[in-house]
């Protein structure tokens, strides 16, 4: 089985980059060595993806504003600078998209970090800071049979009043990075992570959402998850389009055994079948048909071929 693929293999990246306002070569936006760390640690990013649609010739950014938001509710949670709007934003996406002339799949990511040189150890919060977005080819797994193999993590999730799950922070990811790299050392292909309290939060990069008796049930915000804007078009409109019951509410480890189905959903991943967990099989160790349907329902609607939420689609090419 295969999972899923951020980066196409023979693309390492764009020829430009949207860099504070102006598209340069991508060779041009560098930073200081000395302000690596400072621009790591400290910094926020958003996630988003452009699908191609061919029948269309266009490119179509999914629910860009809300991802952007999302970017801004970042950057205020930890305090930042920004100086740029959510308006400056959108359209810095679209001129960055149309700069790389790209027409296939695409992963967005903007990008705000401390730049300059810092000395001390904890930077002070008026330090200077820069935007980027960059951009890259990715190879969707939408609609192809795929599925991973997981494991509950024996580390914790980082809760709200030590590094909030809200925030997309690069510093966030290392708790990721550390079940990651121990589910890779036990044979699985991704963790699965529990909160202080012992309950299932999220995936390293994706939420997750369970079928048991034809009702979806997903770990609850509170958990200490991301609040997913893939979770929320699959809780609140693709399952209701399709007739799933949901219910979100804190979930208990041994009910991923017992599950119907089981999927990641985000923007990374997309839609992920879960086909084994902690070596138990899930639906006999195939994805199962309410997935393939959440599957077929997001493709749609994420390419513009359902043209019932054409509002969260910004089209880049054409007028």
């Amino acid at each position: 089985m295969k999972t899923a693929s951020l980066v196409s293999k023979d693309v390492e990246h764009a020829d430009s980059i949207w860099h504070n306002g102006i598209i340069s070569p991508w060779t041009d936006a560098t930073v200081p060595v000395r302000s690596v760390g400072h621009a790591s640690v400290a910094s926020v990013f958003e996630g988003i993806k452009a699908y191609w649609n061919t029948e269309n010739q266009q490119l179509y950014v999914f629910r860009l504003k809300e991802h952007m938001q999302r970017f801004l509710d970042s950057i205020k949670i930890v305090r930042l600078g920004n100086r740029y709007t959510l308006a400056n934003l959108i359209q810095a996406t679209i001129d960055v998209l149309k700069a790389n002339k790209l027409k296939e799949d695409t992963y967005i990511r903007p990008w705000n970090f401390l730049s300059g040189i810092i000395y001390e150890q904890i930077a002070p919060a008026d330090s200077p800071t820069d935007v980027i977005i960059d951009t890259w080819p990715f190879n969707s797994m939408m609609g192809k049979e795929r599925g991973c193999r997981v494991c509950v993590s024996s580390w914790t999730r980082i809760s709200d009043n030590v590094l909030p799950p809200r925030v997309k922070t690069f510093s966030n990811y290392h708790n990721s990075r550390l079940a990651s790299i121990e589910a890779t050392a036990n044979g699985y292909d991704w963790p699965l992570i529990l909160n202080e309290h012992q309950k299932v939060t999220e995936g390293p990069g994706a939420c997750v959402g369970l079928i048991r008796n034809g009702v979806m049930i997903t770990p609850d915000i509170p958990s200490g998850i991301m609040e997913s804007i893939t979770r929320d078009t699959i809780l609140h409109t693709i399952a209701k389009d399709l007739g799933i019951p949901v219910i979100e509410r804190a979930v208990d480890r041994t009910e991923l055994y017992i599950a119907d189905e089981i999927f990641f959903m985000g923007t990374g991943w997309e839609v992920l079948p879960i086909l084994e967990v902690d070596g138990l099989p899930i639906n006999k160790g195939e994805m199962g048909p309410i997935t393939k349907a959440i599957d077929h329902a997001y493709h749609d609607i994420v390419r513009g071929i359902n043209q019932k939420y054409s509002q969260w689609l910004t089209p880049v090419w054409g007028e």
